[in-house]
């Protein structure tokens, strides 16, 4: 099964005053992932929510927002349904972080492309204090497993970035370059903790003996570690309308660039390259005039869309 289905809740969603950010994910079995995926839809129907969930016979993850109650509503549904030890972190936001909501059945919550066992086999867990101790360490190689341009946004210092697109590319990361070091304590962090319960499974699975991961990932560690005892440098790339993240899970500086996609910090929004929904100094040279076009068209579309809801 792949990620052919995707379900749109086919509601308008109501204006809120600030928006709960609730991010969550939990390895289990799913019987069903297709019934869980209808109930979902129905249930989102009812309440103001928007964001992004996957379902597969794995488990469940996503991102998504609305107002207090609506957050509460589908937290203890997923209770409920037996999701009972998810990893659940909630933030705020201004703004709607997200245009709708969507419920998508795929084959993997997380894609890696390489079957693993995370809810059988897993590294080390550590807080944010035990984590700071261990990547000061000098014989300790600490991985971003997080894609390029989440790395760009900010990371912790001295993290190694595998340059990848995609997460699907890390097992090939993970063959080239770190097959020599299987005796080495292996650290390794994501956004919310989710790609590391498959990167340090495979790892351990490829014979690695000492593998560690950030629990809760960049955001709990910047929920919980004040800036004066912080390792992390720059800002927490998010995938809703925040774009990136800093300590207190407050919004940050940097801005998308919605032609590709890459964070961009205030120097870099002034800069000739960048035009609003067109181009950036990452992918003005990436692109043709007749592109540029097309997204200036789409770009003046979403204004009026806006204008006219106002």
């Amino acid at each position: 099964m792949n990620a052919t289905v995707e379900q749109l809740a086919p509601v308008e969603q109501q204006a809120t005053s600030g928006w709960v950010v609730a991010a969550l994910y939990q390895f289990k079995e799913v019987q069903d992932p297709a019934d869980l995926q209808q109930r979902l839809v129905e249930l989102v129907k009812t309440i103001n929510l928007c964001g992004t969930l996957i379902v597969a016979g794995e488990g469940i993850n996503g991102t998504v927002a609305g107002d207090r109650q609506a957050v509460d509503v589908i937290r203890q549904f997923l209770l409920d349904d037996g999701f009972t030890t998810m990893e659940y972190k909630e933030s705020e936001s201004d703004d709607k972080p997200f245009r709708k909501m969507k419920i998508k059945l795929k084959s993997e919550i997380v894609t890696l492309g390489v079957e693993v066992k995370p809810r059988d086999l897993v590294g080390h867990y550590l807080d944010p204090k035990e984590w700071n101790d261990l990547i000061a360490r000098d014989d300790v190689i600490l991985i971003d497993t997080r894609n390029d341009y989440e790395y760009k946004a900010g990371t912790f210092k001295g993290a190694v970035d595998p340059n990848t697109e995609t997460f699907r590319e890390f097992p090939e990361y993970v063959k080239q370059n770190l097959e020599q070091h299987k005796d080495k304590k292996i650290a390794m962090f994501c956004t919310g903790g989710i790609r590391c319960e498959k990167s340090t499974s495979l790892l351990l699975q490829e014979g690695f003996n000492e593998v560690y991961h950030l629990k809760g990932g960049i955001l709990k560690y910047l929920e919980e570690t004040p800036a004066e005892e912080s390792m992390w440098e720059g800002e927490c790339f998010v995938f809703d309308g925040r774009t990136a993240v800093t300590h207190g899970v407050e919004e940050g500086l940097n801005t998308k660039c919605h032609a590709c996609g890459w964070p961009l910090l205030p120097n870099e929004v002034e800069l000739p390259s960048y035009e609003h929904g067109v181009s950036c100094k990452y992918c003005i040279d990436k692109t043709t005039e007749k592109q540029k076009d097309g997204f200036r068209m789409r770009q003046s579309q979403i204004v009026a869309a806006k204008r006219k809801r106002l």
